[in-house]
C-alpha cells in the first residue's frame, strides 16, 4: 500500500481508495480527492508538511496527515 505522503515530487498517481473517517474523509472528498482521480506531486514544503499537488486541473495543499490517508497506485 503506498499513500500520497509516500509519492515523489514530479510522480502522477491515481487514486485508489481514502482512509479515514468522518469529518476528515469529508472534507478530503470535498477538495476533491475521490477515488480514481489523477493527482500530481507539485511541491514539498522543507520540512515535508504541506504538499502541493495538482487535482481536477487545480493546485492544493494538504497536511502530511491527510497525504498520509490517501492510497494510490
Amino acid at each position: 500500500m503506498k499513500t500520497l505522503r509516500q509519492a515523489k515530487i514530479g510522480e502522477s498517481a491515481k487514486v485508489v481508495k481514502l482512509h479515514g473517517e468522518g469529518a476528515v474523509k469529508r472534507r478530503i472528498m470535498d477538495m476533491g480527492i475521490t477515488k480514481g482521480v489523477e493527482v500530481t506531486i507539485r511541491k514539498v514544503a522543507p520540512l515535508g508538511d504541506p504538499i502541493e499537488i495538482t487535482v481536477r486541473g487545480y493546485e492544493l495543499s494538504i497536511r502530511k496527515a491527510d497525504a498520509e490517508m490517501i492510497e494510490i497506485e
